[in-house]
């Protein structure tokens, strides 16, 4: 099982986009998923393989936040 925290597109360049994972900046490869910025993806293995709509992404954000507080 995986643990998968949403990261948000702050921009596209052709199959691949910069995502940030709280500060955390990646170039994620984008061929499986279509998205534009200010989308929430799920990542793994450097491929961006699920959006996320912004409610639920932003819900899991939180709570990891606590989590890590703790």
């Amino acid at each position: 099982m995986c643990l998968a925290i949403p990261g948000k597109v702050i921009e596209v360049k052709g199959k691949e986009a910069i995502v940030d994972f709280e500060g955390l900046k990646k170039n994620v490869r984008i061929d499986f998923v279509k998205v534009k910025k200010n989308d929430f993806v799920i990542v793994h293995t450097g491929f961006a393989i699920e959006k996320v709509n912004k409610k639920n992404a932003e819900f899991t954000i939180k709570n990891w936040r606590k989590i890590n507080k703790s």
